[in-house]
């Protein structure tokens, strides 16, 4: 069977995904060999793929370091899985041709991971989205400050009068939004070929989060929901493997962010049918892009697995 290389950006905990793309090739005949570039040997990912010690996503040499892995080890494919890797991972399939990443121009995923661009392009887009204090605003308490570049929930402030507002030291890296109390989130895993055409949309609802990651999700089936998707993906001309992170609260579906990458929950989408694995293995060997869509009313629970390491 012919070998297909792969090479996740940042695959640390991705092992259920590793199994469902590998299942996903042999299906269409190929079979995968896995890499992932890691700062440490020592991440779960060592189980199923193998580690290449590398450099740090702002390191300049990243990319240089990067082209020469491809070239060592017959890399095709390259998936990022953490924010910092997209726009590299974009920049380098755009300067060559031998590389297939499933995901956005280099220049959208830069915005999308810029909160306070991303809402910029979202206003524009005329899509809905929380209502953003700026300076010089009339504050409406509660207000909720994310990192401009953060991610995982990480930095993230409830601020619910001015006492909390003065005390953010630097508001210019944030992005300061309304706070919807006792709100609900959503999810939708998408996958968009070249031809942009949508091949998953699968909204879910994330019942729990441990470490800003899904734990608990189920599948659902929202019209709105489903129509505001498709919305903005042909708005913003989205491509690729995409999640889109939703609000839910006072009747309005309020787009949070978008993650122009494989989300930590999409096994759930993929178990309960929209299989982007299978998308990205066909797309990436020039076979026909399946649709598929997700049953709704699938529970994924996502738990704990030990991964031992011996020393070598």
């Amino acid at each position: 069977m012919p070998k297909i290389g792969v090479l996740y950006l940042g695959g640390a905990k991705r092992l259920t995904v590793t199994d469902l793309l590998k299942q996903a090739y042999a299906s269409l005949g190929y079979t995968v060999d896995a890499y992932s570039y890691e700062l440490s040997e020592e991440e779960p990912i060592a189980s199923s793929a193998t580690v290449i010690i590398g450099k740090r996503w702002s390191d300049p040499d990243v990319y240089a370091d990067l082209e020469r892995i491809i070239d060592s080890y017959g890399i095709t494919v390259l998936l990022p899985f953490v924010d910092g890797a997209i726009e590299i991972a974009a920049r380098i399939a755009e300067r060559r041709d031998d590389i297939y990443v499933p995901g956005c121009s280099s220049a959208l995923s830069s915005a999308l991971f810029d909160k306070a661009a991303s809402e910029r392009l979202f206003a524009a887009a005329g899509v809905d989205i929380p209502a953003t204090y700026t300076p010089g605003d009339t504050p409406a308490f509660p207000l909720i400050a994310k990192p401009r570049c953060g991610s995982a929930s990480r930095g993230i402030l409830v601020v619910r009068d001015d006492s909390d507002l003065r005390a953010i030291a630097d508001p210019d890296n944030y992005l300061i939004q309304e706070y919807i109390e006792g709100a609900e989130e959503y999810t939708v895993d998408c996958f968009i070929d070249r031809s942009k055409k949508i091949c998953a949309l699968s909204p879910r609802r994330r019942i729990a989060t441990l470490g800003g990651e899904v734990i608990r999700t189920v599948t659902v089936d929202i019209p709105a929901l489903t129509a505001a998707s498709r919305r903005t993906i042909e708005h913003l001309g989205l491509r690729g493997a995409v999640t889109l992170q939703y609000l839910h609260g006072g009747g309005r579906f309020l787009l949070m962010e978008i993650n122009p990458r494989l989300g930590g929950g999409v096994t759930a989408s993929i178990a309960a049918g929209a299989d982007i694995t299978r998308m990205i293995a066909a797309e990436s060997t020039g076979n026909p892009v399946p649709e598929l869509a997700a049953q709704p009313g699938v529970l994924t629970m996502r738990c704990f697995q030990d991964i031992t390491i011996f020393p070598s």
